[in-house]
């Protein structure tokens, strides 16, 4: 029993060691591997690409579309499809072009991803966070908010200009070369690179250069072309915080920021053949600057308060004009549904802010209750008398409903008359809607307070 027994676990290890021994491709190609990549995919849904197939029309078929592709990658014969180009605006103006590969195309991508990421992974730099595992915008806002404690109040900020597009292909693949021996990997990726790109009108164009933003590789390939900006950086001793093609280097001046400036611009124009925005990059302070949509301003106490950007700012009020429209034809409690969704979607990301920052948001509050309330008198209000109505029957005082009844000026102006605000104040909309201050409050929770004995018993 005991020689069965090593025999057994011999066979195990020696099946683990066959398992290791394998190459990339083969490992990426594996019916377990292209199945937890299909799933993956299937999660994130997304659009059909080029050939129109969906996600749920690969997953009913894929008993037969996954030997069919594990084939296709070992034989080396698989050719990813054209990528279709679709346009999305940009927040802060202009447009933003995603290409959408075909649904296998992109099952074979996150499979190549599975293999290629533990490779990859170890060897990023710590001050980057864009696309990693247990990593961003809350690790990167976090680092950041460090080094400007730290006395580094002076920010580099550099932006990519089109980085997705103009990413070279040879320095790319010579990158991946490095640290993957599998020429059929190198020859899969490349492939997947120079697919032509449809664009909506149907024109096919080459693609010579660029990772198309919308394939699950693409972040990583990223990732592994702007490494050697975030070592350089490090090799110059350099405090950095990089998310995707934003990067902020934090410096004690001025003159050490342009400086700075001046000499990545250059290592990343002639190293890596990129290029700089120019208008979107610039030397400030840390509370003028947008990145990831906070601002950090430095305290008199050596605190770093968080907020949200000037830019934050204007997109949150944008949305939220949008999504209380004074014409809102549809019922309140659908209204307020959407409303409730957006704020405690916006506020997990947003819950870093300090409460300095986050104080803000109860004015914000306070301008989504008054549009709503401007819903609700156009709904409830058709005829004054309909309105004098309503409000009494909300207790509101017989003066007070008169004067938001029949008062003669504009449904803004009277949105906020006592009348309104008494029939629908702060704690009826606390119960029926989630507001932006209340779910911070939520997800940062006061410490609780310590018995004052046990505080000197624990110094």
């Amino acid at each position: 029993m005991a020689a069965a027994s090593s025999g057994c676990q011999g066979g195990a290890r020696s099946g683990r060691r066959g398992r290791r021994d394998r190459s990339p491709v083969e490992r990426a190609a594996s019916l377990p591997s292209l199945a937890r990549a299909l799933l993956h995919v299937a999660r994130n849904k997304g659009a059909a690409g080029v050939d129109g197939q969906s996600t749920d029309e690969v997953v009913e078929h894929a008993r037969t579309v996954l030997p069919v592709l594990r084939r296709e990658l070992l034989r080396g014969s698989f050719r990813p499809g054209d990528v279709r180009r679709v346009w999305i605006p940009k927040p802060g103006g202009g447009q933003r072009g995603l290409g959408i590969p075909n649904v296998v195309d992109r099952v074979v991508q996150q499979a190549v991803l599975q293999i290629l990421e533990p490779i990859f992974e170890p060897t990023f730099h710590p001050g980057s966070h864009g696309f990693r595992p247990r990593r961003g915008a809350h690790t990167a806002i976090a680092e950041a908010k460090e080094y400007v404690g730290n006395g580094l109040t002076t920010v580099v900020d550099i932006d990519l200009s089109k980085f997705f597009d103009r990413v070279n292909h040879q320095r790319l693949l010579n990158r991946l070369g490095q640290r993957v021996d599998d020429g059929r990997v190198l020859r899969l990726v490349h492939r997947m690179l120079k697919a032509k790109v449809v664009l909506p009108d149907g024109t096919r164009v080459s693609s010579d250069e660029g990772t198309p933003q919308g394939g699950p590789l693409s972040p990583l390939l990223s990732n592994i072309v702007l490494d050697e900006l975030d070592w350089e950086l490090d090799r110059r001793g350099l405090r950095f915080v990089r998310y995707a093609d934003d990067c902020n280097i934090f410096v004690g001046s001025e003159r050490a920021g342009l400086r700075v400036m001046d000499s990545t611009r250059k290592f990343i124009e002639r190293r890596l053949r990129l290029k700089v925005n120019d208008e979107k990059s610039s030397v400030d302070r840390p509370d003028k600057l947008h990145f990831l949509g906070f601002r950090l301003v430095p305290g008199r106490d050596g605190e770093v308060q968080v907020h949200i950007s000037a830019r934050t700012r204007q997109r949150l009020d944008t949305r939220i004009r949008e999504l209380t429209p004074r014409k809102w034809g549809r019922s309140l409690t659908t209204c307020f549904a959407a409303v409730s969704s957006y704020a405690r979607g916006w506020t997990a990301y947003y819950s870093i802010c300090t409460e300095e920052g986050a104080e803000l948001f109860k004015r914000f509050d306070a301008h989504i209750r008054r549009r709503l309330r401007v819903i609700i008198i156009r709904q409830k209000g058709k005829r004054p008398r309909f309105l004098y109505r309503h409000l009494r029957r909300r207790d509101v005082s017989e003066g007070a409903a008169a004067r938001a009844a029949y008062r003669r000026c504009g449904i803004w102006k009277r949105s906020n008359l006592p009348g309104l605000t008494r029939g629908y104040g702060n704690a009826w909309f606390d119960e029926h809607v989630t507001l932006l201050w209340p779910e911070w409050l939520r997800l940062n929770p006061p410490a609780p307070a310590l018995d004052r004995q046990l505080l000197l018993f624990g110094s």
